[in-house]
């Protein structure tokens, strides 16, 4: 007899000498685990692998390469020349030409050149881009590349994929999810992951914070910006914009924003040109500064510009008193009943609104700094309830840091 150890249990044959089928699967089926099963296990990674490779030949085509250039000075001639800036990804969003990327990925660009696979031929189509809007507060920039009436030759109709929609809604921690890019400029590469968390938060490039994003441990790099995350049916289910890593590579821990996200986003932005945000329009010390002057909790209020709806609504900003004391302005302690400790938890009751909302703001009113910087004791601090009507501007703390240039709008 003989006795070996296989797949986690034994093998046992019954008699040396017998040769017969059964004794043959006796010797097999020890344990439960059987020759047919081990060809079943290899037919099941054929087909996981299959499924894969399919997924990734249908969606490349939609997935498309950004190059963006500067211009620079030449230390010699003094002529003004474009140099390349940096790459990341994109993908097609429809067939009339937009194409969605991070915003921070043509921050700063004069010209960004977008490069895609013709799925038909196989060649690479480049083109320029232009400008069609961006959303600094999401890290949302839509381009256009030509398809017809413009200067340069347009794409063909057939070379024009669109990314197919999913919901990021449904996800849930630990469903496979796929990230096509083009990493430290290696063009449509694939990583596989799972959705390692949800309702995660990150900052957008005008500080604001982006909210209900997916932690991914898909290896995203420098590069794999703006390009597609996909769930196991090849549906778009978020955009790759961060990774945590102290080395600046792939630690394991990426994020995308929520595709659902995307999509109202890129919607306004392709019919507008822009998004219609609801805003206060205050602008408002950070949290951290504003602790140096005792506001532990809550948003101190700078300025209330007179044409905005906060001043409309009565809110008030910080002074300067006649006897040099510092009068602070109101400062926003909650929003229709949350509690608003941060600015973070301003925007957030903010990005659940529309323009021409009503909402109720309850502000602590009646703070005041000495001029030695101490606060004063001689005033009261009272709770005042205001009723905002929210309009659709840019806040005023920070203007968005837009620098496209002579990139073609």
């Amino acid at each position: 007899a003989f006795a070996a150890w296989v797949g986690g249990c034994w093998s046992l044959s019954v008699q040396q000498r017998e040769v017969s089928r059964r004794s043959a699967v006796e010797a097999a089926t020890w344990c439960g685990v059987s020759v047919a099963s081990g060809a079943a296990g290899a037919t099941e990674l054929q087909r996981v692998e299959t499924e894969t490779m399919s997924l990734f030949e249908q969606n490349t085509p939609s997935v498309v390469f950004i190059d963006t250039f500067v211009e620079q000075r030449d230390a010699i001639t003094m002529n003004v020349m474009e140099v390349p800036a940096g790459t990341g990804s994109g993908f097609l969003w429809d067939t009339q030409g937009h194409v969605v990327t991070n915003y921070h990925v043509i921050r700063n660009a004069i010209e960004a050149r977008v490069t895609l696979v013709d799925a038909s031929t196989g060649a690479k189509i480049t083109r320029r881009a232009a400008l069609r809007g961006v959303d600094p507060d999401k890290d949302v920039a839509v381009l256009t590349v030509p398809t017809g009436g413009d200067d340069e030759e347009p794409i063909p109709a057939k070379a024009l994929r669109p990314i197919q929609l999913g919901t990021s809604s449904r996800l849930k921690v630990g469903a496979s999810v796929f990230a096509i890019g083009n990493p430290f400029g290696l063009d449509h590469t694939l990583t596989q992951g799972v959705v390692s968390g949800l309702g995660r938060e990150i900052r957008s490039p005008t500080g604001r914070p982006i909210t209900n994003v997916i932690q991914t441990d898909a290896s995203i790099n420098p590069g794999n910006s703006g390009g597609p995350l996909l769930d196991s049916s090849g549906k778009l289910v978020g955009m790759n914009t961060a990774i945590f890593s102290p080395s600046g590579g792939s630690a394991g821990v990426g994020f995308a924003i929520p595709g659902d996200t995307v999509k109202s986003v890129v919607e306004s932005l392709v019919a507008y040109g822009k998004v219609a945000r609801a805003v206060l329009g205050v602008s408002f010390l950070e949290s951290q500064q504003a602790k140096a002057l005792g506001i532990e909790t809550g948003v101190l209020v700078l300025a209330a510009p007179a044409d905005g709806p906060a001043a409309a609504a009565g809110m008030r900003g910080t002074s300067r008193s006649p006897d040099g004391s510092l009068q602070l302005g109101d400062v926003i302690v909650a929003i229709d009943g949350a509690p608003v400790s941060t600015e973070a938890d301003m925007f957030k009751a903010l990005d659940a609104r529309k323009p021409g909302d009503h909402i109720s703001v309850l502000v602590a009113r009646g703070q005041r700094v000495a001029v030695d910087g101490s606060a004063a004791d001689d005033v009261v601090t009272v709770k005042v309830p205001l009723d905002v009507i929210l309009a659709a501007a840019d806040d005023l703390r920070v203007p968005p840091p837009l620098n496209i240039g002579s990139l073609r709008r």
